[in-house]
């Protein structure tokens, strides 16, 4: 069993924060306003990594697309 959330494929706003190298406030606030895919359990948000990977790469596309 894994011993912590990011082992088993969910993430917290502090490791999202510290994986994407922003602050825990920019997470907050862009899943506020649903630009980032994330969802609640019992108020306090959590993160697929595959999920965040996912809008990583369309992030990206979306950058060269406008080059």
């Amino acid at each position: 069993m894994p011993t912590n959330t990011s082992e088993s494929g969910i993430l917290t706003i502090k490791e999202v924060a510290e994986y994407l190298k922003v602050t825990e406030r920019t997470i907050y606030r862009l899943a506020a306003a649903r630009k980032i895919p994330g969802f609640k359990v019992g108020g306090m948000w959590r993160f697929r990594t595959a999920d965040i990977d996912g809008w990583i790469a369309a992030q990206s596309q979306k950058a060269e697309g406008k080059d």
